[in-house]
């Protein structure tokens, strides 16, 4: 029996949730798992469902003899292929605790993902990338020649057939244009604090102020720095006894473990964005004990 996931994202209406079940009834199926959010504000309905194929009809197959129902309610819609990897090409900088931290998941299956290469503008972690015998690419990055330095990474990610960037602490800004040619296809990780802390040394900043919480956010890249469209947040507590090193360290952690789970969610499909917002959907039976490790 083949696995798949059906993606919705419609105009509200009424009967969509029956259209869907009904069809996937029909064509032999069986409903695994399934969630469903209705946003009255924007007036557009989302839905996630997990099915397997008890006739064992292929992906194409399903996707094809859907499009009646989803012409009908004007559904953006896609079925995926649950047992498929998907390929995701890193980036990374000088702070390596992410990268390492994406590795060992990677590895260990906790995060099921086909690492297809790791872009660095520096030569840190190259010996670690090549050990764990994934493609290593340095793209240097100036003011001169970033537009050709945005080029070779488009030809990696081409080449590669990536279909996920993951900003692993890659501390480039990129432009416009690539944001908005990979529009939710590039996912970013960077340190939240309440208040907010911008430039050099935000912990040591934290500090001074007396921060109790600190934390992370993972969101997808756009245009507009650090603002995309939220997956995933979290936060840990520090106290006045802790140094500026006791919140680096805390921090990163809490940095690795919200960018792990926001790819979880992600690859999974679960994550629909909505205008500036995101819709995400609880992980489906079986994996919730895998996006917690760590």
């Amino acid at each position: 029996m083949s696995s798949y996931v059906l993606t919705v994202s419609c105009p509200t209406s009424r009967g969509i949730v029956a259209a869907i079940s009904g069809y996937l009834a029909e064509k032999g199926c069986n409903i695994i798992d399934s969630s469903q959010f209705d946003d009255i504000d924007a007036e557009r309905f989302f839905m996630r469902v997990s099915f397997i194929s008890e006739e064992g009809i292929d992906r194409q197959s399903l996707l094809d003899g859907f499009a009646p129902v989803a012409e009908k309610f004007q559904m953006e819609a896609e079925i995926f292929d649950a047992t498929e990897r998907m390929k995701v090409l890193l980036m990374v900088s000088r702070f390596g605790h992410c990268l390492n931290d994406l590795l060992y998941r990677s590895k260990i299956g906790a995060l099921p993902i086909d690492i297809v290469g790791v872009v660095s503008n520096h030569f840190d972690y190259q010996k670690l990338v090549v050990n764990h015998d994934i493609p290593f690419h340095h793209i240097k990055v100036t003011k001169e020649n970033k537009p050709q330095a945005e080029a070779q990474l488009l030809e990696v990610v081409e080449n590669s057939g990536t279909e996920l960037v993951v900003l692993a602490r890659y501390m480039q800004v990129l432009s416009d244009a690539l944001c908005q040619k990979m529009s939710g296809r590039i996912i970013n990780i960077h340190h939240s604090f309440l208040p907010s802390f911008k430039g050099a040394n935000p912990y040591k900043q934290a500090y001074q102020r007396g921060v109790k919480l600190i934390g992370a956010t993972a969101h997808y890249v756009t245009a507009d720095l650090d603002e995309g469209p939220i997956i995933e947040q979290d936060t840990v507590r520090v106290t006045h006894g802790q140094s500026p090193e006791d919140y680096v360290s805390l921090g990163r952690d809490v940095e690795a473990q919200v960018l792990a789970r926001a790819i979880h969610a992600h690859i999974h499909h679960r994550v629909f964005i909505n205008g500036n917002r995101t819709i995400v959907f609880p992980p489906s039976p079986g994996s919730y004990a895998s996006e917690r490790m760590g």
